[in-house]
């Protein structure tokens, strides 16, 4: 099902993961790339959880406007491309690179993120009531 938008489900107790959503957020002037959602939300289990064998822990999960799904470095990747100009670039070059180490890479800054991040307050960052239907439960 080709929906209108990517939908970035995010880990609501990382810090870095606040920062990261802020920043797609700051650059999907209109909202019509993004959506957000908590991993730990119900969207998350109605829309990814239910598929057998998935694990989401430490991880930044995508599911793209076509229905395919994306997971840490793939994932990043994506969101890059999405949001376009020089980052579309970056993302095309960490494309390059052989996904073993892009995802060991991700994983190493995963087991730091609740270390070097402060644990946010809620399940949202904190925004602009006006972006407020950018985020699902």
């Amino acid at each position: 099902m080709k929906r209108p938008y990517t939908l970035v489900f995010y880990d609501g107790h990382c810090g870095l993961c606040h920062r990261s959503v802020l920043f797609a957020l700051r650059r999907d002037d209109d909202g019509s790339r993004f959506r957000f959602a908590p991993l730990q939300g119900p969207t998350f289990a109605s829309e990814v959880a239910l598929l057998d064998d998935f694990d989401a822990s430490d991880s930044i999960v995508v599911l793209g406007e076509d229905g395919s799904l994306h997971q840490q470095s793939d994932a990043v990747i994506l969101i890059l491309d999405k949001i376009g100009g020089i980052w579309r670039h970056l993302g095309r070059v960490l494309a390059t690179l052989p996904q073993r180490p892009r995802d060991g890479v991700y994983r190493g800054i995963a087991k730091l993120r609740k270390w070097i991040f402060r644990q946010p307050p809620g399940l949202c960052p904190l925004v602009p009531s006006t972006v407020n239907e950018r985020f699902l439960p």
